[in-house]
């Protein structure tokens, strides 16, 4: 039950929960082309592969996709892909049940959160359009020219690491309730430590 006075936090994964798929590949084929994507994806075959069999966990298989595909571009160009993508791509990914609960949630004055491992390139964009106060999300390396390295900048938003950047975010480890969505295993820890957890549900 939520506690009178207590401030109330609404955490909503990405990819899955508040969208009907997984947005890394559109972003991909939006930015790159399905010529370069395939060319990539033959490459990186080795690594899709061992993540497939759960030899190669989701932080590194991913700063190898990220290397492949984004090292020597400019951080400003891709941010600009990031936000066309959230505007004329995302729209078209949404779960409207899940942004009917966003909305309940800011009715009734709580703070909301996108907490994500996909990409604050194009989530960003998208949340702060759909009045979200906060977003946590992965984030790309830039180095001193400007030019993204592939790397990630941080560790990938994932598993534990969403719990511990929400705190760091919040300031304090039990002073709010919280309500936590999510759809995957990489949602586990910041589930456990909600007050009301919804796997893989939005509630009318």
């Amino acid at each position: 039950m939520v506690e009178a006075g207590k401030p109330v936090v609404a955490a909503f994964d990405f990819d899955g929960t508040l969208t009907r798929r997984e947005t890394l590949l559109p972003f991909l084929l939006y930015t790159l082309g399905t010529a370069a994507v395939a060319r990539r994806a033959l490459a990186l075959s080795p690594t899709l592969a061992g993540y497939g069999l759960g030899l190669i966990n989701n932080g590194i298989a991913k700063e190898r996709v990220f290397v492949r595909c984004f090292a020597g571009m400019e951080m400003k160009v891709l941010q600009q892909e990031g936000e066309r993508f959230a505007a004329l791509v995302l729209p078209g990914l949404l779960r409207q049940e899940a942004l009917h609960r966003l909305e309940w949630h800011k009715q009734q004055g709580h703070r909301c959160v996108v907490i994500s491992a996909s990409l604050e390139l194009y989530v960003r964009p998208w949340a702060q359009k759909a009045g979200f106060d906060d977003v946590i999300a992965t984030q790309l390396e830039t180095l001193p020219d400007g030019r993204i390295s592939g790397r990630l900048a941080g560790a990938n938003c994932y598993g534990a690491e969403k719990v511990r950047r929400l705190q760091a975010l919040l300031g304090m480890t039990d002073g709010y309730t919280l309500y936590a969505y999510g759809d995957s295993r990489g949602d586990k820890e910041l589930l456990s430590r909600a007050d009301y957890a919804y796997y893989q549900e939005i509630p009318n």
